[in-house]
């Protein structure tokens, strides 16, 4: 199987999406020319034209609120916001607009729409430029939150996405644009709502979202030099969360870490602890320990940054407690 970057096959997802189905289109800020900020959407103008590639003024609020319209009269539009940070301009339109209109309307209105963002640290862009808010985003009724981690997975749930009748906000993480991952050609779908076990494992379970699961991987390899068994679990869509898998796992290994880029207070390990603790609590051996960013706002320091998230010593620490 080949192998490309995860920003490679995110543009892959896009073309042969709107190769598919005429009634897709892209939006957003600097999409068009240049490809977006961070070239997901490179070479799309030159194929599909001005009609279906619209570069849009800096107000997400207007073209985000243009494209809850656009979906609800039929087509598909899937809208780049540059951070996640952006969101908190157009919450109005994802909130009270988008999320809700199926609803109110008794199943009888589409909003076949996807938003595209990129959230996490990591890259040393400072506190307005870093953040990780798809608890606020998983905690809204209405809405499907997708956070794929590898190439594979990014290609798949984006087509899924974008053919799901609903809103869905996509959350690509920013340090995982240049891992490269393989990838199949042509067309396949990663299900919304169904999580994916990484590495196999019999002592912990180590559930980790975006660049911690690759983080949870490297400490799987490094422990089990020392006899300690890793089983990494990837939820991929945050909203619907696939208890079942997780809860599986645990009741395997009965223990858990949980661990996120997102601040450690109020986030998704926060959920899916609560999860485990209602569900599989007989199944647990230890208690849960739950990794994630310092409740402060990212530091712009990259030294500062790196020590406000969990690394891969985090993990290995938290793993090697567990099992004294």
């Amino acid at each position: 199987m080949r192998t490309i970057r995860y920003v490679e096959a995110l543009n892959e997802a896009l073309r042969e999406e709107m190769i598919r189905d005429e009634n897709i289109l892209v939006m957003g800020e600097d999409i068009a020319e240049n490809g977006g900020i961070f070239q997901v959407t490179k070479g799309l103008l030159d194929e599909f034209g001005k009609k279906r590639v619209r570069n849009t003024p800096i107000s997400e609020a207007g073209f985000v609120g243009c494209a809850v319209g656009a979906s609800v009269t039929g087509l598909r539009p899937v809208v780049e916001i540059m951070y996640t940070d952006f969101l908190t301009v157009c919450m109005d339109q994802i909130v009270n607009q988008a999320a809700k209109i199926r609803y109110m309307f008794g199943g009888k209105g589409k909003v076949p729409m996807v938003i595209r963002t990129q959230g996490g640290a990591g890259f040393g862009e400072g506190a307005q430029h870093s953040q990780s808010l798809e608890a606020w985003l998983a905690h809204i009724p209405g809405l499907k939150v997708v956070m794929p981690s590898t190439a594979y997975d990014a290609k798949g749930l984006l087509k899924a996405a974008i053919r799901d009748d609903n809103p869905v906000i996509f959350i690509e993480t920013a340090t995982c644009y240049a891992i490269p991952g393989e990838v199949p050609e042509g067309d396949y779908i990663v299900p919304l709502g169904k999580a994916d076990i990484k590495r196999e494992g019999e002592d912990i379970t180590v559930v980790a979202t975006g660049m911690e699961v690759h983080f949870a991987l490297q400490a799987a390899s490094e422990l089990e030099k020392e006899g300690i068994s890793l089983e990494v679990v990837d939820p991929r869509t945050i909203s619907p969360l696939d208890v079942d898998t997780i809860l599986k796992s645990v009741e395997k290994t009965g223990k858990l870490i949980i661990s996120h880029v997102a601040c450690k207070e109020f986030g998704i390990g926060a959920e899916i602890a609560a999860q485990v603790a209602e569900n599989g609590f007989y199944s647990l051996d230890a208690p849960i320990k739950r990794l994630g960013a310092t409740f402060t706002p990212v530091p712009y320091s990259k030294k500062l940054e790196k020590a406000h998230f969990p690394q891969v010593e985090d993990i290995v620490k938290a793993a090697k407690e567990l099992m004294a």
